[in-house]
């Protein structure tokens, strides 16, 4: 028997989670929220468009409430990765804005429905699913990404945690983080020349 608080407690942090990533847009440049940061690609504008596609699929098409409006992004013909960054003709509104609105569809989901709801993922080799599992599944990759949006966002200005407001680090000035970063090199590289030598 699943606890009656636990669905009031994954969508918790699954808002919490979603308002952390488009946070994560706040302050940059248009060039900054689209430019690539990783060899693969990773930036911050793509991670939320993928987001929007992740929510409106798992919490539409498994429980046949479909999301209403098309994104191509996910069409059998898109190109690959199409999800995964923002062209220069989609505005950073209209992403963010997107977001949101597949939000709402997908807590309309959460709340209609009881955690042992059963859905079918039409692309899991499995398929068969309750809402508390997409719940958990949709959190766990919502949070995977806002953490690759954490350490974009910090590469590109210093910025950290969950909002403005609230760092989530210990509050030091930048030469002790400095200090700390160059001790942690110094053990890195310590640990690397013991490793060679044994």
């Amino acid at each position: 028997m699943i606890d009656v608080d636990a669905k009031q407690t994954l969508h918790t942090y699954l808002r919490s989670a979603r308002g952390a990533l488009v946070w994560k847009l706040e302050g940059l440049s248009e060039y900054d929220v689209r430019r690539p940061l990783t060899p693969t690609g990773t930036n911050l504008l793509g991670l939320v468009k993928h987001l929007a596609i992740v929510e409106a699929g798992y919490f539409g098409e498994t429980f046949d409430r479909p999301y209403p409006e098309h994104l191509p992004w996910w069409d059998d013909d898109a190109e690959p990765n199409a999800d995964a960054w923002a062209t220069e003709d989609e505005t950073r509104a209209d992403i963010v804005d997107c977001y949101r609105r597949v939000w709402d569809h997908a807590d309309a989901t959460i709340d209609a429905l009881d955690l042992d709801a059963p859905g079918r993922v039409p692309w899991w080799p499995e398929g068969d699913v309750t809402l508390h599992r997409i719940l958990v599944h949709v959190l766990a990759e919502t949070n995977r990404h806002a953490g690759h949006a954490d350490i974009v966002r910090e590469q590109l200005d210093g910025a950290t945690g969950l909002n403005p407001a609230y760092s989530n680090m210990p509050d030091h000035d930048a030469a002790w983080w400095q200090s700390l970063h160059t001790r942690i090199e110094q053990a890195a590289k310590t640990a690397q020349a013991r490793s060679t030598t044994t």
